[in-house]
């Protein structure tokens, strides 16, 4: 694996050193959302359009044909250049700051003397939500189920750029020398032949005819909001955003979907990207950060009223939301947030709010915006002023860090875009990004949107779901379809949601239901606390990956574990929780697993029996099978040798091998002690017990001696004693074997319990 920095001067061999930026006036024939339809296709193509009349809507950009892709999810980066990819282990802010380096010097001294934009060469594409985590420590407990990039940026060879105000398109190419030749003319032969295609036809898309599915039903979202309100009144947070996402099958033209959406509803912050396996079509009107040399301005929403079709009562709505004070309460909340994060990068004594609850019309809703402004201070960069700032505080709340927490907790997936951001960062100083709302995902032919809005102590949770509604109308109503959400005692966790248990659904297709596709752990949990999880969470990987083939899921457990545990009333007991894996449907989709967490109360085995041991009957059906190994849903084996062996009125059953030698029982793995040695029998296949590891290792340091060999019958009756262990029992003593019974057991086991439970 490559470092970014032993990386970073192969990667500039393949592109070359950026020696000037050609320029060029063009006449387009059309629009430019036509001119741009021809390069959608191509992956790596990216358009920021700005529309409407506010001060921010002045450029059109458009990015296509990179001659560098850059890609990460947590630490695991990607940079693409030509024909080569670089992999390695790095911070995706670290790796940010090289690429905008390795190019910056060349570009920043050709910028200014004959080049009047705000982009000529850089990088466009988005920064997703969960890019968060590698900023702070922050919980995992909702459910990633796109495995989509954190960051992904494109740098363009070929940029065109249409001045709204002045009526002006220019096209940039950034002259790049490769092994001492120049590029240029490739570039521009390519544009050009492009230019001289076929215009494409507007391609159509639809979704399902039963609309747009979300992930809260309408009740459980409020409750949400109480929820907040609860930590608000405690005093763990002032205000946090909560959102619902909404999804469907898509089918058609991505493109065709983000010109749609244009032409309805023109916002600020327009975005096309085509990142290969996804697209990104954000409608965002928001602001999140905007450089030129050393002056940042940022413009937080909050504060949202729908509109009305009659006039008077339109400005009405818009006079109620100038003059709440609640909503005034709530923006100059997150301006000081934000005055804050810019205070960090910024020259002392800079930052000032240039205007406040400024009333913005869009279609369906009015917004209140401020706008903050600073100067950034000697020796800080792009990277540092996102560092500083994100994500927006305005779609995460306030304090920041809390209020991350708390999304992650109560919204059952990861946001990925979502409140994330799209937009450029030139090689020339100069950064214009966007808070990525009204934004869809377009991926595994599903299109993904969320939509949420600031929670404060005095919000009323039906207003606040019903506002979720009107922000998402215009995507909705694009397709014509309805929103339907997803329609106790006991709860569980499933795919990054807690669900009464009785409404928790598995589709029928899910390989874990059809073939025991599938494995698990149990794990026992004394008041909250999970018993040897890092243990556990190790043998759910290995299985995972031998299983599965990917990447293991990126979850914090623990904090499953306990949101499981509190919402069963289980922290002041004993609990067995299990975790379990099911491969999802047939096919080779990143969606394609089901993740569960279920709790319930766990009494000890021998707390109501008289005798202080188990009975063992051996089971007549050898087990043959190499799934043995993993702790699988093909559980059916051993379910049944343990209903056997409570007919014979024992209590577990003795699994043996195909050649007759002992393997373990249907729950637990065998010990046998003899003198001052522990012998663990020798099985082709056997689950590598967590607690079986535990227990030997403790022997070991009682002073017993360790030994493996394969083991008949006879041998447990030749033992001093006989224990079998698993997670949630510890050690118990073996007293019988069909019914003969073997040396009476010391009090071993108990120590063993007391050391161990």
């Amino acid at each position: 694996m490559e470092t970014v920095e032993s990386s970073i001067d192969e990667i500039k061999k393949i592109t070359g050193e950026i020696d000037g930026i050609y320029t060029e006036r063009i006449e387009l024939e059309g629009s430019f959302l036509d001119f741009a339809a021809r390069f959608a296709s191509m992956p790596g193509t990216v358009i920021l359009m700005s529309g409407g009349d506010n001060d921010c809507s002045r450029y059109h950009i458009f990015g296509a044909k990179p001659w560098l892709t850059f890609t990460g999810r947590i630490n695991d980066m990607k940079i693409k250049a030509e024909d080569h990819s670089f992999n390695f282990r790095a911070d995706p802010f670290d790796t940010l700051r090289n690429i905008l380096n390795a190019y910056r010097p060349y570009v920043r001294h050709l910028h200014g003397h004959n080049i009047q934009s705000p982009f000529a060469a850089g990088i466009l594409g988005y920064l997703s939500y969960d890019l968060k985590d590698s900023l702070e420590k922050l919980p995992r407990t909702s459910i990633d189920d796109l495995y989509l990039p954190h960051i992904c940026f494109f740098a363009p060879s070929i940029i065109v750029i249409h001045d709204r105000k002045e009526d002006r398109t220019s096209l940039f190419i950034p002259e790049r020398i490769v092994s001492g030749k120049s590029v240029l003319h490739k570039d521009l032969e390519v544009f050009k032949n492009i230019l001289e295609s076929k215009q494409p036809l507007m391609e159509s898309f639809s979704g399902d005819t039963d609309g747009f599915r979300s992930n809260f039903t309408r009740s459980k979202y409020i409750n949400a909001v109480k929820q907040i309100k609860e930590y608000i009144a405690s005093g763990h947070v002032y205000q946090v955003n909560l959102s619902q996402r909404f999804e469907m099958s898509f089918k058609g033209s991505e493109f065709g979907l983000f010109k749609t959406l244009y032409n309805l509803n023109p916002a600020p912050f327009f975005s096309y990207i085509n990142a290969g396996d996804h697209f990104i079509v954000s409608t965002s009107p928001e602001r999140f950060l905007l450089q030129s040399g050393d002056r940042l301005e940022t413009r937080p929403i909050k504060g949202t009223m729908p509109r009305a079709e009659n006039l008077n009562e339109d400005k009405k709505l818009g006079l109620e939301l100038k003059n709440s004070k609640k909503d005034d309460a709530e923006l100059s909340m997150i301006v000081d947030l934000l005055r804050n994060d810019l205070g960090k990068i910024c020259k002392a004594g800079s930052v000032r709010v240039v205007e406040h609850k400024r009333l913005e019309a869009y279609k369906n809703v009015f917004h209140l915006v401020s706008i903050v402004e600073g100067v950034l201070d000697k020796d800080r960069d792009a990277v540092d002023i996102i560092k500083a700032a994100f994500p927006g505080g305005s779609i995460t709340g306030c304090p920041k860090i809390r209020s991350m927490e708390i999304i992650d907790e109560l919204e059952p997936h990861r946001r990925h875009i979502y409140t994330g951001s799209t937009g450029y960062i030139s090689f020339h100083d100069t950064m214009d990004l966007s808070i990525a709302i009204r934004t869809a995902t377009i991926v595994n032919k599903k299109i993904i949107f969320s939509v949420g809005g600031g929670i404060v102590f005095d919000s009323d949770p039906f207003d606040e779901y019903d506002e979720t509604m009107h922000k998402g109308r215009t995507l909705m109503e694009v397709f014509k379809g309805k929103e339907k959400a997803l329609s106790s005692k006991n709860h569980v966790w499933i795919n990054g949601s807690i669900e009464p248990i009785n409404l928790a659904k598995i589709n029928v297709t899910d390989q874990g239901f059809l073939f025991g596709y599938g494995f698990f752990e149990t794990i026992r949990v004394d008041k909250g606390k999970p018993q040897y999880l890092e243990e556990h969470i190790s043998r759910f990987n290995q299985t995972w990956k031998h299983l599965f083939f990917k990447r293991v899921p990126d979850l914090t457990w623990q904090d499953i574990i306990y949101q499981v545990i509190s919402s069963n009333g289980l922290l002041e007991e004993t609990a067995a929780v299990k975790i379990v894996a099911s491969k999802g449907s047939s096919g080779n989709s990143s969606l394609n697993f089901t993740l569960i967490v279920m709790a319930r109360p766990y009494t000890h085995r021998l707390a109501e029996k008289k005798e202080q041991g188990v009975r063992l009957v051996v089971y007549p059906k050898p087990r043959q099978t190499p799934l043995a190994d993993y702790k699988t849903l093909n559980y059916l084996y051993y379910l049944l040798a343990g209903e056997w062996a409570k007919k014979k009125e024992a209590d577990e059953a003795l699994i043996l091998n195909p050649d007759d030698t002992i393997s373990e029982t249907n729950t637990a793995n065998i010990l046998l002690i003899r003198d001052k040695t522990f012998i663990k029998p020798v099985s082709p296949h056997v689950l590598p017990g967590i607690m079986e590891k535990v227990v030997c290792e403790l022997l070991l340091s009682w002073g017993y001696m360790s030994e493996s060999k394969k083991l008949c019958l006879e041998d447990l009756f030749l033992a001093d004693q006989v224990i079998i262990t698993n997670s949630l029992i510890g050690a118990i003593p073996v007293l019988s074997i069909d019914g003969k019974k073997l040396k009476k057991p010391t009090d071993l086991w108990m120590k063993i319990n007391d050391a161990v439970l």
